[in-house]
């Protein structure tokens, strides 16, 4: 039986598809939609801890990650 982790998926429209990105492990993957692109990062999650050794997991994996909006001047 599998464990569910939560992670962060970050999608943005880029060219002719999307790119999404998981801030938690520095995963990125794409799709031409954006369904596409969420599937496919939850591929490369997956595949990630598949091959990973512990040590990766480790060193890579952010336990906190703050998603927020910026007002910014421009100009």
């Amino acid at each position: 039986m599998s464990i569910k982790h939560s992670f962060t998926a970050i999608i943005e429209h880029e060219g002719d598809g999307y790119v999404s990105l998981c801030p938690e492990l520095d995963i990125a993957s794409q799709g031409n939609t954006i369904e596409e692109a969420r599937k496919n990062l939850i591929e490369a999650i997956e595949l990630f801890f598949e091959t990973a050794s512990t040590t990766e997991v480790q060193e890579r994996l952010h336990d906190e990650v703050f998603v927020t909006r910026l007002e910014v001047a421009v100009g």
